[in-house]
């Protein structure tokens, strides 16, 4: 079960009816009492039991299962905030609530439901509210619901083969099997393509001009980069740094304190055409940049010449695979790309969003899964 409650999987049981409940499944006694039961014959601590487990006792009708793994997959990844925790007590105490009389239960659920309506409301405001509005509690909070960020990878076939139940004829393994066999008809073997995950590329701007959401978004670059080996990091000013290894730290203050140690012009200028061009001179060109996609996170302000930005974002489209521009300022009222350096790079971007705030990374990370 979920972090918190591994060392008691009933009292997890009810935390996960308690928070698919919260996501508007009719979750009754009656089934939380079934899912305990049909945990007591599985592996509690395993993710797969549970999961099949609650999909089996705790889905109601086949429409409940897209929120139920939307669910289940925030609960154990610690991003159910519309999850209210439950209270430490004895597991019998715990069955004893879930199996409460009818006017006990409706007297909790709404009392579920206020706290729930109050925790989802403060989260929603918060992932809508521009990063650079925050105060410092606020600041402290989006901290903590960006290192539980996650940032799936597109996957993309390889030319090598691997066994499969399904797909093509193999054909060389099938023929061995035939003269293994004398010749006697054989089960045919088959094969697909192997799949690996894409490499991804942030490029983080961390000039004056990004100062108010250049913490937020190394702390977007961190989540994204912990537990995926083809993730690169990169800051651009007036000089171009690469992060990779100060942000493999798992703790993300460390990772921050590694990275305020590497970045020689944190709050500079701006030399976007520059850095891009000594990003592929020294890596993209030579491999890292293939077939990658590539995220550019900067509002767009160039001191250098426009048109060279225009130059290396055209040959920089031309080896990736897709190249996504995030911009904090884009969200504003009035906004219009009429800065140089954005009119000349968003020719060759495929796809140009947000990055104020919360909501809008969780975009950002959509996008770059290929999602929208």
């Amino acid at each position: 079960m979920q972090r918190d409650h591994a060392a008691d999987p009933i009292q997890g049981a009810v935390a996960l009816a308690t928070a698919l409940r919260g996501a508007g499944l009719p979750v009754g006694p009656d089934r939380v009492q079934r899912f305990v039961a049909a945990l007591d014959q599985l592996d509690a601590r395993r993710r797969r039991d549970v999961y099949w487990a609650g999909r089996a006792t705790l889905c109601a009708h086949p429409e409940h299962i897209q929120t139920f793994n939307r669910v289940f997959a925030a609960f154990f990844e610690g991003r159910a905030m519309y999850m209210r925790r439950m209270p430490t007590m004895p597991a019998r105490q715990v069955v004893s609530a879930v199996t409460a009389s009818p006017r006990d239960e409706a007297a909790r659920e709404r009392d579920d439901d206020r706290a729930l309506i109050a925790n989802a409301s403060d989260t929603e405001v918060l992932r809508r509210r521009d990063v650079a509005a925050l105060d410092p509690r606020e600041r402290a909070e989006l901290q903590r619901l960006l290192a539980r960020f996650s940032l799936p990878g597109v996957e993309r076939r390889t030319r090598r083969w691997q066994r499969h139940r399904r797909g093509g004829i193999d054909r060389l393994r099938t023929v061995r099997r035939l003269l293994r066999s004398g010749g006697e008809v054989a089960v045919l073997a088959h094969r697909t393509a192997r799949t690996q995950p894409r490499r991804v590329i942030l490029l983080v701007d961390v000039s004056g001009s990004m100062s108010p959401y250049a913490d937020a978004l190394l702390r977007f670059a961190h989540a994204a980069s912990r537990g995926r080996e083809r993730t690169e990091v990169f800051s651009m000013g007036t000089r171009l740094t690469r992060l990779t290894r100060e942000l493999s730290h798992r703790d993300p203050d460390t990772a921050m304190a590694a990275v305020a140690g590497a970045i020689p012009d944190w709050s500079g200028g701006t030399r976007l055409g520059e850095q891009i061009k000594a990003f592929l001179d020294l890596w993209g060109q030579r491999g890292m940049a293939r077939g990658a996609i590539v995220v550019v996170l900067s509002d767009g302000w160039e001191r250098g010449e426009p048109s060279l930005l225009g130059e290396q974002m055209a040959r920089l489209s031309r080896l990736a695979h897709r190249v996504v521009w995030a911009n904090p300022r884009r969200a504003r009222p009035g906004f219009e790309p009429l800065v140089g350096g954005l009119v000349a790079a968003l020719p060759h971007v495929d796809a140009f969003v947000n990055g104020h705030s919360l909501e809008a990374l969780e975009h950002l990370a959509e996008v770059v899964a290929g999602r929208r």
